[in-house]
């Protein structure tokens, strides 16, 4: 979501610049600044930024500087004396010399111009609507680079954990000999060497079924296949990705609390891993 976009509008007498950045973030949060002109304006240029960027921390920046001979803009005088005064009083409060050159303090003062336009006409918003529509472009460049980028990266870790879900196999297999040799001595060394082998049998068999992880191997598998098909589609598919993973999260959960064998826990560990790592990437995706 993060990228950079800006524009230059030439208008008769002056010169607008259109700045947009926008970085990561869960919502859309949109900070505007422009000259007061261009207030009555915010709304429409919030809702063109919701409508194209649609998440991200988005500054939005208008300047505006007059070219020709007349500006639009007029000395406050009256606001200007008040600065004058109290940074006059300011500088002998702190021992500062009495030379200091005010003029240029006052002319970085909030509010020291005053605009004589109260509004824009309806031809100079359409060349302003446009440079930030360009900016926008120049955005959505950048994120669809980002974007790229990301997607090889979400790919390559979900197909580990499905390379990490197929090397769980072989410990499959040896941990039922572990866990019938296990209940086996424990079962001799409990009764004496005399139980019913027909109930440990029984009771074995009834430890592998909860212990079996065919059902999560397979929803794993879908869920993995099911993510790498949503993250191919040209449409903004962050939110879904996001729910997909949590289901990922789910089955590996599961896998882990029926391990029962400290190869088959620390290749879990290993699909947790690159699974929070898909997660904080999926932050980054619209």
């Amino acid at each position: 979501m993060t990228g950079f976009g800006k524009s230059l509008v030439e208008l008769k007498g002056k010169s607008i610049t259109i700045e947009i950045k926008s970085l990561n973030s869960k919502q859309l949060d949109i900070n505007t600044r422009m000259p007061g002109i261009y207030k009555e304006k915010d709304l429409d240029i919030r809702n063109l930024l919701a409508i194209h960027l649609k998440r991200g921390k988005i500054d939005f920046s208008l300047q505006l500087e007059y070219v020709g001979e007349e500006s639009n803009f007029k000395l406050n005088k009256e606001l200007a004396l008040n600065y004058y005064q109290q940074l006059k009083e300011l500088s002998a409060n702190i021992g500062e010399e009495t030379n200091t050159d005010f003029i240029s303090v006052l002319a970085r003062m909030p509010d020291i111009l005053k605009s004589e336009k109260k509004e824009i006409d309806e031809q100079e918003w359409l060349e302003v609507e446009r440079g930030i529509r360009q900016s926008i472009e120049e955005i959505d460049g950048f994120r669809i680079h980002e974007g790229n980028i990301l997607e090889k990266d979400l790919s390559k870790r979900v197909f580990m954990i499905l390379e990490f879900l197929s090397s769980l196999r072989p410990y499959e297999e040896k941990r039922i000999d572990i866990v019938r040799e296990r209940l086996s001595n424990n079962m001799t060394q409990f009764y004496n060497g005399t139980y019913d082998a027909n109930r440990f049998e029984q009771e074995l068999i009834y430890f592998l079924e909860k212990a079996d992880i065919t059902e999560e191997k397979v929803r794993l598998k879908k869920h993995c296949d099911y993510f790498i098909e949503t993250l191919q589609q040209s449409e903004s598919q962050g939110k879904k990705l996001g729910f997909i993973s949590q289901e990922i999260g789910r089955e590996v959960n599961t896998l882990g609390a029926k391990a029962y064998d400290a190869d088959m826990q620390r290749i879990i560990v290993q699909m947790k891993d690159e699974l929070e790592k898909i997660k904080e990437q999926l932050l980054n995706i619209l």
